[in-house]
């Protein structure tokens, strides 16, 4: 008979903005420093620990490891898109679109679809066989 006992801990991540809502920094903190006075997380509580830790100055927005909200998780050089709260990541391609759907870039012509690896190619506009 085992009686163990832990203490399991849950991370929150925020993302640091730039001027341009571009993402400069991702950091972790305990969920425990986004508890407003009811327990409940709260994304304002957790930006102001942020602020704490960088400065008053800085900009963040919390983003989810799992994409659970804000469409995608956070990395350096992303674009936060405040009008539709999501998070983008960089444009791969000139000739690639934004899926608005899915909030991700997508080729002009799809990946094929079979056993084989594929590489783009941007100025023929086509995938590449490996």
């Amino acid at each position: 008979f085992w009686n163990c006992s832990y203490k399991v801990y849950i991370m929150a991540h925020f993302a640091q903005l730039d001027e341009n809502n571009i993402v400069i920094n991702v950091i972790v903190i305990s969920n425990e420093d986004c508890l407003d006075e009811d327990g409940n997380e709260s994304e304002v509580v957790g930006i102001a620990f942020c602020n704490s830790l960088c400065g008053d100055s800085t900009i963040w927005k919390q983003t989810s490891y799992n994409s659970n909200f804000r469409a995608n998780y956070a990395s350096k050089g992303y674009t936060y898109d405040p009008t539709n709260n999501v998070f983008i990541s960089p444009k791969p391609y000139p000739s690639w679109s934004l899926n608005t759907t899915l909030w991700d870039w997508e080729p002009p012509v799809a990946y094929p679809i079979n056993s084989k690896d594929y590489r783009w190619d941007e100025s023929n506009r086509t995938w590449v066989e490996l």
